[in-house]
């Protein structure tokens, strides 16, 4: 017993002597696949099972409201059809909207993102395409457009089909760009929004109440700096989870799939995610690898003057990622390109090579310039080659001037 005791105290003590040291400490995530991203760079801070094919269920709402956004007027009225109600299967999340009730685009797009209503989905796939079907043709054309490999859209809701399926990775790149719209990030960090009456629906008591913890007040889930962005949930699926998250002006977005409850009944979508927010705030930064004009190398131009043959080669740009804090900038040393021939003249600010900064991995690479301008010495051989040179001409000169005054004086004797 004591001897188990003594291993923990050493468990401990090791953590913590590697947390004072700085090395990061990757999460645990129990959810089945995850994966965490810088949204201004698309660094990826943490990857689980990121590129395995998996039911993204509600979470597919996210590319039916990109291209509702892209394509549709928010003032457009509607019409709810038929198909729209009674396709749904028992028990999916629905608005309440009436067969052939008119409604906005814009309040559907509430219903479809604050209360991930299933018929709100259908309703609006069908106002831009006619058919369920020709929106998931749409669907799967910008999935591609947008750089998705592995997904699949059968409907614009995610109602489960074996065929209806992405990843964490790709989802990410849907949910980025997606943020990129100021309309979307407002409908993805609205708490709470109320239906208005319309000609079939008098009344006002259609409360769309999010479905994402993270952005609900009163949840012991909830998180002042996450803005939103999707949860889904099928039994297929389990429960699934993009969120984004602000904190000192640097977003990260992160996605879980396939996700249950843990051993104290917690949802693991919001504990892994909080746990992926918190070691990508608390380890990483942004940091300058080199900065603008910082002086990377010294040469010398070998036909350079004494003055001016000593040159320092500066950096073009600013070269900053988000780094892990851990990172020890100060003793990086760049691999160094330059280019062939480098003799002078050479003026300031001139193109003379590169330098790639290598961190765990990932490249950073700026042209190096010349600091100032590099004469080029004065060299005595053509000097004395030069004087050789008009010597012999006036030697030359010499030599004509006398064989002519020779013949002169041999005319004048005849």
């Amino acid at each position: 017993m004591k001897f188990g005791k003594k291993i923990f105290s050493l468990f401990v003590l090791l953590l913590m002597f590697f947390s004072n040291l700085g090395f990061a400490i990757e999460p645990t995530v129990a959810s089945s696949a995850a994966i965490l991203v810088e949204s201004r760079t698309g660094k990826i801070l943490y990857e689980k099972n990121a590129y395995e094919k998996m039911y993204p269920a509600s979470t597919t709402k996210v590319m039916t409201a990109i291209l509702i956004l892209e394509n549709c007027d928010l003032n457009e009225m509607a019409t709810v059809s038929h198909n729209a109600i009674y396709s749904l299967p028992s028990g999916y999340v629905n608005a309440n909207l009436q067969k052939g009730e008119e409604i906005s685009v814009k309040d559907l797009m509430y219903a479809l993102m604050v209360k991930s209503a299933n018929d709100a989905a259908i309703v609006l796939a069908e106002h831009l395409d006619g058919s369920v079907e020709s929106f998931a043709d749409r669907m799967n054309a910008k999935a591609v457009e947008l750089g998705c490999q592995n997904t699949h859209f059968v409907n614009p809701n995610g109602i489960h089909n074996e065929n209806h399926y992405s990843t964490a990775y790709d989802l990410y790149l849907m949910a980025s760009y997606a943020m990129k719209n100021e309309t979307f990030r407002k409908y993805v960090s609205t708490a709470s929004y109320t239906l208005p009456s319309t000609n079939l629906y008098p009344t006002t008591d259609r409360v769309c109440v999010t479905t994402n913890d993270m952005i609900r007040p009163k949840s012991k889930y909830y998180d002042e700096n996450v803005i939103g962005v999707k949860t889904g949930y099928t039994a297929e699926a389990k429960n699934c989870l993009i969120a984004a998250s602000q904190k000192d002006g640097t977003e990260l977005i992160s996605v879980i799939l396939h996700s249950g409850t843990n051993a104290e009944g917690l949802s693991e979508r919001y504990v892994d995610t909080a746990a992926l927010f918190d070691y990508g705030f608390e380890n990483f930064a942004f940091s300058d690898v080199v900065e603008k004009n910082a002086i990377v190398k010294n040469i010398e131009i070998e036909n350079g003057n004494k003055d001016t043959k000593s040159l320092d080669l500066v950096a073009k740009d600013t070269l900053s990622g988000y780094l892990a804090k851990d990172v020890d900038l100060e003793s990086l040393s760049p691999e160094v390109n330059l280019n062939e021939n480098l003799v002078a003249p050479i003026a300031r600010g001139s193109v003379l090579g590169s330098a790639t900064y290598s961190i765990n991995g990932e490249k950073y690479t700026t042209e190096l310039l010349a600091s100032h301008d590099v004469e080029k010495k004065f060299d005595f051989r053509i000097l004395i080659l030069g004087i050789g040179i008009v010597l012999l001409l006036l030697g030359i000169a010499i030599l004509r001037v006398q064989f002519r005054r020779k013949l002169n004086r041999k005319k004048r004797r005849k």
